[in-house]
């Protein structure tokens, strides 16, 4: 599992910053968040899906909720204040993002995205969500992505 490999640009707009984080590696195929969640020995609440959407309006959001969690569509548009929003097509994530599904970070996409963050992030002294290429992930303080990128919390996850 952990070891060191090339920096992704996550990591190099983390380092910019001077942003505490660690870093973490995997072999192998993972089809899920859940799956790497638990290859981390890490709770699937602590673990981040990045989600890339477009509103009615046709501006692109991104959403961050915990990998065993769905995005409610109906709560992610009134976060943004859209009447709307959808999933973008899987084909158009890296000519927007420059990341791929799987790989896709909030962090050094090719343009910062208005983002929102589960409101549960905001409970733990770390959070894990992608390091920007399917194997990476990074940890890093909520507090800390908070003063990196705009960012706000909101209640987005459908109820069970």
């Amino acid at each position: 599992m952990a070891k060191k490999m090339q920096k992704t640009n996550v990591m190099r707009v983390l380092d910019a910053a001077k942003i505490k984080y660690t870093e973490y590696t995997f072999e192998g195929e993972y089809t899920s968040g859940a799956e790497i969640a638990s290859a981390m020995g890490q709770p699937m609440e602590r673990v981040f899906k990045t989600l890339v959407t477009v509103g009615k309006s046709g501006k692109n959001y991104v959403f961050m909720v915990p990998v065993a969690e769905e995005l409610d569509l109906k709560k992610a548009a009134k976060a943004v204040g859209e009447k709307s929003v959808a999933m973008i097509k899987s084909k158009e994530l890296l000519p927007l993002t420059g990341y791929i599904h799987g790989g896709c970070s909030p962090i050094g996409m090719k343009k910062q995205f208005e983002t929102v963050i589960h409101q549960s992030a905001e409970a733990y002294n770390t959070i894990f969500f992608s390091g920007g290429r399917i194997g990476f992930q990074v940890e890093v303080s909520p507090d800390d992505l908070f003063t990196l990128i705009p960012i706000k919390s909101a209640d987005l996850i459908v109820d069970e």
